[in-house]
């Protein structure tokens, strides 16, 4: 009896101990899953930090990554741009390649184009949402004859998908604008204007045909 009492003491104690080591076990177990876990939620915090800070910049201004290329013109006079135009609606102030831009990223909100004439200078990424719509866009400097102004200012108002604005920025007195596509005229005579507007007014290169020109911003 004695010596089987001792043999059961013997193997609980073995038994305790066994139990005791696995506890110890599962305790260094937990303390590595938590030591790792926290590690992980400090650099989910981390790359969460550096992810914001990154999106704030990026709605102040960037260029339009997608809107690398270049312009290659044809025999008719007409600038083709030759790479992709982004078509993203963005926030941020966006660096166009070319002045006036031709497309690209742009704001959410276009400007109304049914034949609308601005008096001062539009906002690019608003305009080339009015690009992206099928207008043309008649833009002109102080540098341009007063008389050839009021003439495509007159021309523009009875022709839907169009606008008109100044934009001293441009290189050229007179200049128009649709998605993809850019030419210098000579004047509101210059029959390359008739030329332009009949092929590029809800023409072939409009991302989104039909899409509407009012409701849209207006001076």
């Amino acid at each position: 009896m004695g010596s089987a009492k001792k043999s059961n003491v013997a193997a609980r104690k073995a038994r305790i101990e066994e139990m005791r080591r696995a506890e110890q076990a599962r305790e260094r177990r937990n303390r590595i899953l938590t030591i790792a876990a926290s590690v992980v939620v400090v650099a989910g915090l981390v790359a969460g930090s550096i992810a914001l800070v990154k999106s704030q910049s990026d709605d102040s201004t960037a260029a339009d990554g997608k809107g690398k290329g270049h312009f290659v013109t044809g025999s008719d006079g007409v600038k083709t741009w030759k790479g992709t135009l982004g078509r993203t609606h963005v926030a941020k102030t966006v660096s166009y390649p070319m002045e006036p831009p031709v497309g690209g990223d742009h704001n959410q909100v276009w400007m109304n184009c049914n034949g609308d004439v601005y008096t001062k200078a539009l906002n690019n990424m608003n305009a080339v949402h009015s690009l992206e719509h099928g207008a043309v866009w008649v833009t002109y400097t102080s540098k341009a004859e007063k008389a050839d102004v009021d003439a495509l200012a007159a021309k523009v108002k009875k022709t839907p998908y169009t606008l008109m604005s100044p934009d001293d920025k441009q290189k050229d007195p007179i200049m128009l604008s649709a998605w993809g596509h850019q030419r210098t005229v000579t004047g509101a005579d210059d029959p390359n204007v008739d030329k332009f507007f009949e092929k590029f007014v809800q023409g072939e290169q409009t991302p989104e045909p039909g899409a509407a020109c009012t409701g849209g911003l207006s001076q």
